[in-house]
């Protein structure tokens, strides 16, 4: 029997990368069955979505199920190649993992890049599901340590121009939402010569950032720490000293553009 096409359009598509992303963050092999169930789809529609993944290298399919396929590591050089990843005496990875041990506090690495925030690594387990800060588009940059010091480093034009697209949604009561006070707040981010979020993205968590030196490709770096907030107050000055030691570190491991 035929195997029934796939919905056309944008809904393919989405239903192709939850597929992928459902792959990617089990612990072993995915079964066709387990897939259909995840995706609210057809057997038949799992069938004509892995074929063309298989087919470029994004999957395998092995005797216990969809695996990632031997693609997935050329994605991810090119995923570091484009942010800035790699490249000194130590990747971005191990120093993120050197500063979370130094820090006691998750560390996350940062990009402002054509109008877009990311969070481009961290060190926050995928597995935890409740950690609010996790690789991928930043939507809630004016909420974060992050988000304030990449903001801080740009043309107030551009920055304008981000927060217009983006907006300020409320996350918390401490949220910033006026452009006036979040103007101020910027103001001191660059005299401080770091950012600091105390639960304006989520209660639970306070965030420190600082940004590393410009490369002149009009891509902004930024290193940061997030940690519960009811700890903040007694480690605050530790964990700032330990992102501050880091800095040099992480501006060493980029390539000069």
């Amino acid at each position: 029997m035929p195997v029934p096409p796939s919905p056309p359009g944008p809904q393919s598509v989405d239903r192709a990368l939850a597929l992928l992303d459902a792959v990617a963050d089990a612990d072993r092999p995915v079964p066709a069955k387990a897939l259909a169930r995840t995706l609210g789809c057809a057997l038949s529609t799992v069938y004509h979505l892995t074929g063309p993944l298989i087919a470029r290298g994004h999957l395998v399919r092995t005797p216990e199920g969809y695996a990632p396929g031997p693609r997935v590591p050329a994605l991810h050089r090119a995923y570091q190649r484009h942010h800035g990843l790699g490249g000194g005496e130590a990747g971005i990875g191990e120093l993120l993992g050197l500063l979370r041990r130094t820090s006691g506090a998750e560390a996350y690495f940062t990009a402002y890049r054509d109008g877009r925030i990311t969070v481009v690594d961290t060190t926050a387990p995928v597995t935890d599901t409740a950690h609010p800060f996790v690789p991928g588009a930043e939507p809630r940059a004016h909420a974060t340590a992050h988000g304030k010091a990449l903001l801080a480093e740009l043309p107030a034009a551009r920055r304008r121009r981000y927060l217009a697209d983006h907006g300020m949604a409320r996350f918390t009561e401490r949220t910033i939402t006026s452009p006036a006070r979040f103007e101020a707040e910027l103001a001191r981010v660059r005299e401080r010569g770091f950012a600091v979020s105390v639960g304006e993205a989520d209660p639970a968590y306070t965030c420190l950032a600082t940004v590393l030196p410009a490369r002149g490709d009009g891509v902004v770096h930024a290193v940061s720490v997030s940690l519960p907030t009811d700890g903040f107050r007694q480690r605050h000055g530790a964990v700032r000293a330990a992102l501050a030691r880091a800095v040099p570190l992480f501006a060493a491991a980029l390539p000069t553009g």
